[in-house]
């Protein structure tokens, strides 16, 4: 078994989504690939630590804001590595090439710049969710005050659950909520209904975790998540290639009344594990609790009823 090498990576993070990349400079292995800035844990150093201190002799800068997110294992030819990233959304100092390499910003979905660091590929998809996701809750709102609180609000994301509904209610409704997705660029998840969600040209599917251990293969479905509530559930979204994972429930909720809350320290005790996919923590989850759930490690929150005030 290989030496497994551990490097920190950053992704530097604009107000308008966009990203920076860089190219690997001539001399090292892969060299003129574009990846994310960042490099090898040295003795003693903690993940963040290399980070700070890789940017600023690669690039000048001094990160002042970081939060954890994904974990990436990988093997190349010339070694195994994992990576750990962090998102940065605070830094001092001008961005300056001290390696002989470029930079460039780029947006989710709209790289124009190639090839990408082979590791760095399945992050470029996770960089195309949302901080907030949106859980339909048409139970508590009735049908017409939901779809215009949709029409209202538009969420960027949003997972249709609405348990109460037999097939067809739910194959009426799905439709009227697409209809107002594609007009406003929401893109729609239904729940635990592949089939359904490639009949009507839905964006995915969202499994409940009883579903999720049942599945030997992902969905054939551009999106596909689920909702995870320990590491074996986590564990198996992650062999399947998942695209996004919700863990909770983080506080009591009126849903899941019988469930016991992991809270914090248990959300806690799952993500610093380390995980291939991007997880919103869930649960109670209101919009001021982002900042909270993304310093826990969380991709972002998501809200059900929190969504539609």
């Amino acid at each position: 078994m290989r030496k497994i090498t551990h490097v920190a990576a950053g992704i530097l993070l604009r107000a308008d989504g966009s990203f920076l990349l860089g190219s690997r400079p001539a001399g090292k292995p892969y060299a003129g690939y574009w990846e994310f800035p960042g490099g090898k844990l040295e003795s003693g150093e903690s993940e963040l630590d290399a980070l700070k201190r890789e940017l600023v002799e690669e690039m000048g800068i001094a990160v002042t804001a970081a939060t954890p997110w994904i974990v990436q294992t990988f093997d190349y030819p010339h070694a195994s590595v994992r990576l750990s990233f962090f998102r940065i959304s605070g830094w001092e100092g001008k961005i300056t090439a001290h390696e002989g390499q470029e930079f460039a910003w780029q947006k989710p979905g709209q790289l124009n710049v190639s090839p990408i660091l082979p590791a760095n590929g399945p992050i470029l998809r996770g960089l195309a969710l949302p901080d907030e996701m949106a859980i339909s809750n048409l139970a508590e709102l009735g049908e017409a005050a939901f779809l215009a609180a949709l029409a209202k609000n538009k969420p960027r994301w949003l997972i249709l659950r609405e348990p109460q509904l037999n097939a067809d209610q739910y194959r009426q409704l799905a439709e009227k909520v697409l209809a107002i997705c594609k007009g406003q660029q929401t893109r729609l998840m239904l729940h635990d209904a592949s089939e359904l969600a490639i009949a009507i040209g839905a964006d995915g599917v969202h499994l409940p975790a009883r579903s999720l251990l049942k599945l030997e293969k992902r969905p054939a479905l551009d999106w596909v998540g689920a909702s995870t509530h320990n590491t074996a559930e986590l564990s198996a979204a992650s062999a399947l290639s998942l695209d996004y994972a919700l863990l909770g429930h983080i506080s009591p909720t009126p849903s899941h009344p019988d469930t016991a809350p992991l809270g914090w320290k248990g959300f806690d005790a799952i993500i610093q594990q380390g995980w291939p996919l991007p997880v919103y923590a869930l649960g109670g989850m209101k919009p001021h609790d982002l900042a909270l759930a993304q310093q826990h490690g969380a991709h972002g929150a998501a809200l059900m009823r929190a969504a539609w005030i």
